[in-house]
Parts: structure tokens; C-alpha cells; sequence
């Protein structure tokens, strides 16, 4: 009978992601784990402080001799362990996962979430999402434990993520679990025990906002901005490097203008007659030919764009397992952020791997915005990534596979990706390469305002003119200027870009993971080339690169280099 781990770091690994499903059953809820836990989700102090005392029991573990490498895959996986470890049992014991938050993340989108990711099956599945949506009010009110915790050192975030949040859970209260009974009930027949738990976890939410507003929004900060030292440490959390940030600024600068400049191209060759890529946008927008009517076409052309997407890059530019062709494409449940996002399979691949697309209530859509997205998001974006990296568990520690996601490397290769399809001609339609440049032009700006806002640098001397705000050029960045060019040179609606805003200053060095990870993904390929010349294949790289998976970006430089 074979051992059932490679090794003792495989072993220790596996048994650090059991030890933490049994610790924060959301985590294991989302990722599809098995649990004994009992419970929802816990996000009360001391559940915070019972992780604390976990990561810092296994960060030492590799220290013991039994867990010294024997090869090359284990000194990846304890690189990763280690890495990963540390970077959030800082930011843990610091208190910064207490006291972060916004609607791109908090337990309010969580709790949300994992119930579209539960099993629906069969009726123990159902008596099962019953059980835990009465366990919804629990859940919620251990969050307001931390948060009056948080409140008591004065360090709760801006009113803006408040106010945010409990609009969130207003949005979720008024009857989302509700809906969530009725999409059931349509496919299974009736569940009469589940519209009592339902009704309960809506009238939690709707008490949690009125909680947020009248407890916690009073004693907000009085910044929007975290300052170098607290953004310091989130930005190694997401991109697992040493950054220059001076440097990075001013790249992200001259990104922005590279990107802009291919932007005023393209309104020439589609539109002279309008002159701005705001204009050039609303007549995209406008262009019935381009219209998409109801939520369910949308979907269909989605899923035919993965689908073709697919086909063509198999077997071309990657080998993509049979087990992970398909990737769904769904709505994301209302209270959801404003962008669509991707959620990985399962480790059983049970579940698979989805796409979400947030409507806002929107029934008519252009997919010009969109393509490139779903090239982020699906394929050869997020879900060729992930899935593959699931694949791998004769190369992956187990805590490598689930839990060592990377933003910098993960969300670099999605941008990588969408680079890629515009290198091998996915963008005919000049109006998707549109689309698909209006993406670039975002991540590069978020570099600027990113950095601009928390660490209050000045404004580019050449930036010019905003509309509606006039000539801030070595003016301090403030929320609003950041709106504007968003809205000015990523032409976002301004709904939008005040959504985005309000991510970066709640999320503090995620919004730079994007573009510096892709610069090191395109570095590392550009290296390759010119070190192996004629005898570079694009497709063995791709493939020695997905299958060493997430890694800071640091070690997967220096992991690529060996290719």
C-alpha cells in the first residue's frame, strides 16, 4: 500500500488546510472542504486569535528536521508555506484583517456567497443550507463582536466603507435569501423548510445594516489613507515582493499614457467625429446592433466565447486537462461587487470553476467591454490557472493548491492572459480591443491613484486637465481625482469608478497586484526567450509556469529563471 503523502512537507501541509477548515469553517464552506465545524463562519475575536496561534504553530514546523526538503517539489512547497504564512500572521497579529474591510471583501459578501457555492442535490443538501442559514444571525453578530473591538482602538476605516457595507447588507436583507429559496424550489420542487431560515438570515442583514449605521458609523477615521507602513504590508501580502514604489509609480504613469496613446488610435479609425473615448464609448454603448437583450443571452454568449476560447488555445498554446474544460458562467448574487469575478472548482472537482457576472439590475447589455474579461476571468485567464494548479497534487503541496494563492502572481497571469489574446488576434472587433485596452488602462491607473491616495503623492506634472475638476497637476491625489481619470482615461461610468475608488482605499495594495504581477509574468517570457532562442516553445512555458503555481513574485522570478 502506497504512503498517502510524497512526503512529510506534503503531509504537513495537508494537515495545516484540515487544521485550518476546522478553524474558519467559511474558509472551508467556500473552498468545498469537509469540516466537523458546526457553525457558518466565525469572525469573532477569538476565532482571530485561534488562527493567530495556528499560523504561528505551523510557521516553526519546517524548522524540525523530519521536515527538511528532500527535492526540488518539497522546496517549493515549504517556500510557499512559508512565505504565505508569514505575510498574513503579520497582518493578523498587527489587527490589520480586524480593522480592513470594504465591499469587495468583508464577512458581509461572504456569507452571501458561500450560499450559492453549497451543494443543492439532494434533500440532505437542502436540510443542510436550512441549518446554516439560521446560523446567519450568529454569524453576523460575531463580526460585530470584532468590529466593536476594532471601535474601542479607534481604528475603524472610513465612513465610506461603513456606509458601503451596510448598503451592502441592506441590498442583501431585502429578501436575497428569500430568492435564493425560490431558485430552489424551481429546480427541485417545494422546500417549505427553508422560507423561515430564509426570512431569518434577511432580517439579519437588515439589522446588521442598521447595526453598522447607528453603531459603528459615528466613530469612523478620519483618513481614507493607511500611510506607507500599513500599506507596506498589504502590498507584500498581495504581491509578495520588494517593490520600489517611487519606481512603481512612475511606470504605472508611463503605462497609462502607452495604453491611452493605442486608445486615440482606435477613436480615429471608429468615430473621428466624437472627440473624446467617453464619447466613443456611450456610441458603442448606444449601437443597437451591439445590444444584448436579457440576462439569459448575455449568459449565452459568455459561455459560447469560453467555449470557442477554449477549443482554440487546447492543445495550441497550453494542454488543458479534460477535467477542467468546463467553465460555468452564472449570475452573482445581488450585493455583490460592481466587476465580475471567478471562483475556483472545488479540490474534488465536484464543483466547477465559475465566472460570475454582476447584472445591477441591468437587462441589456454590449459585450465590447466584456471580452477581455472573460479571457481575466475564464480562458486562458483564472480558470486554466486555478483548476490547473488544482491538478497538480505530485507537484503542489495541498496548502499550495488551496490556500497559497498569490494576488500578484495570480491576478499578473489573468492580465498576462488577456496580452496573450490580444498577441495571437482575439481582438478583430477594433471595439473589443476597445474594451480590452479600457481594462489595461484601469490596472495601469490603479497603480497611480493606488499609490497616489494611501501614500499622498502628488499628482503627474503632465496629467493636465479633469473634467469637472480643472488643472490638478502637482496637486496631493484625492478621491475625487482618482473618479475622475478613471472615468476620464479608463472611460468607466462614474457609478463605477466611484465603486473602484472606494475598493482601493479599502483594500490598500491589491489594486497594484494586477499590472506588477503581469510585468513580471511578461519579463520572465521575454527572459526565456532570449536565453533559449530558436529552442523557446511558448507552450512548455506556459505550462512549466502554471504547473509551478502560486508563488510571491520574488520566488517566481527566480523559479522562472530555472525554465
Amino acid at each position: 500500500m502506497s504512503a498517502p503523502f510524497r512526503s512529510p512537507v506534503f503531509e504537513l501541509c495537508s494537515t495545516f488546510v484540515d487544521r485550518l477548515a476546522e478553524e474558519d469553517p467559511m474558509f472551508a464552506r467556500m473552498e468545498g472542504l469537509r469540516t466537523t465545524s458546526e457553525a457558518l463562519g466565525d469572525f469573532s475575536p477569538a476565532a482571530t486569535e485561534r488562527q493567530i496561534a495556528l499560523f504561528a504553530s505551523f510557521l516553526a514546523a519546517p524548522d524540525e528536521p523530519q521536515y527538511q526538503p528532500h527535492d526540488e517539489v518539497d522546496r517549493i512547497a515549504v517556500l510557499v508555506f512559508r512565505e504565505r504564512l508569514a505575510v498574513q500572521l503579520n497582518l493578523a497579529t498587527s489587527g490589520e484583517f480586524s480593522r480592513t474591510f470594504s465591499v469587495l471583501w468583508s464577512p458581509v459578501s461572504s456569507v452571501r456567497q458561500v450560499f450559492e457555492l453549497l451543494p443543492t442535490e439532494t434533500p440532505d443538501d437542502r436540510a443542510e443550507i436550512g441549518r446554516l442559514l439560521d446560523l446567519v444571525p450568529e454569524t453576523l453578530a460575531s463580526w460585530v463582536a470584532t468590529l466593536e473591538v476594532v471601535a474601542s482602538r479607534g481604528e475603524l476605516p472610513a465612513a465610506r466603507h461603513i456606509e458601503g457595507i451596510a448598503a451592502q447588507a441592506a441590498t442583501i436583507g431585502d429578501n436575497a435569501f428569500t430568492d435564493l429559496v425560490t431558485r430552489i424550489e424551481e429546480r427541485h420542487g417545494p422546500e417549505s423548510q427553508l422560507h423561515g431560515p430564509a426570512e431569518r438570515a434577511n432580517a439579519a442583514f437588515t439589522t446588521l445594516a442598521a447595526t453598522l449605521r447607528a453603531q459603528f458609523l459615528p466613530h469612523t477615521s478620519a483618513s481614507d489613507y493607511v500611510g506607507a507602513e500599513r500599506y507596506a504590508a498589504w502590498a507584500q501580502y498581495y504581491v509578495g515582493a520588494d517593490l520600489d514604489l517611487d519606481e512603481l509609480y512612475a511606470w504605472g504613469w508611463e503605462d497609462l499614457q502607452r495604453i491611452n496613446q493605442r486608445m486615440e488610435e482606435i477613436r480615429l479609425i471608429l468615430a473621428p467625429e466624437v472627440a473624446t473615448w467617453v464619447e466613443l464609448a456611450a456610441k458603442l454603448d448606444a449601437d443597437p446592433e451591439r445590444r444584448i437583450d436579457g440576462a439569459e443571452a448575455l449568459l449565452a454568449q459568455l459561455r459560447a466565447l469560453t467555449e470557442a476560447t477554449t477549443a482554440a488555445m487546447d492543445g495550441v498554446h497550453f494542454e488543458i486537462d479534460p477535467r477542467i474544460r468546463t467553465c460555468e458562467v452564472r449570475l452573482a448574487p445581488a450585493g455583490s461587487a460592481s466587476a465580475p469575478y471567478y471562483i475556483p472548482p472545488t479540490e474534488d472537482l465536484s464543483r466547477p470553476g465559475t465566472t460570475w457576472f454582476p447584472t445591477l439590475g441591468e437587462t441589456s447589455f454590449t459585450l465590447w467591454r466584456h471580452v477581455s474579461t472573460w479571457y481575466h476571468e475564464a480562458v486562458p485567464g483564472h480558470h486554466l490557472q486555478c483548476a490547473t494548479s488544482l491538478l497538480q497534487a505530485e507537484k503542489q503541496s495541498r496548502f499550495h493548491r488551496i490556500a497559497g494563492w498569490t494576488s500578484g502572481y495570480g491576478e499578473g497571469w489573468a492580465l498576462y492572459a488577456e496580452r496573450l489574446m490580444e498577441e495571437l488576434g482575439g481582438f478583430t472587433d477594433l471595439a473589443d480591443e476597445l474594451g480590452y485596452l479600457s481594462g489595461q488602462a484601469l490596472r495601469a491607473a490603479r497603480i497611480v491613484v493606488d499609490l497616489g491616495m494611501h501614500l499622498q503623492l502628488r499628482v503627474p506634472e503632465d496629467l493636465g486637465v479633469l473634467v469637472g475638476i480643472g488643472d490638478c497637476s502637482g496637486e496631493v491625489w484625492t478621491p475625487e481625482m482618482a473618479v475622475a481619470l478613471l472615468e476620464q482615461r479608463a472611460i468607466m461610468e462614474p457609478a463605477d469608478a466611484a465603486s473602484e475608488v472606494d475598493r482601493y482605499l479599502g483594500v490598500p495594495g491589491q489594486a497594484i497586484s494586477y499590472k506588477v504581477g503581469e510585468r513580471v509574468w511578461l519579463r520572465a517570457r521575454r527572459e526565456a526567450e532570449a536565453r533559449l532562442g530558436a529552442g523557446f516553445d511558448l507552450r512548455a512555458w506556459h505550462k512549466f509556469a502554471l504547473e509551478l503555481g502560486p508563488l510571491g513574485l520574488d520566488d517566481f522570478a527566480a523559479e522562472m529563471a530555472r525554465f
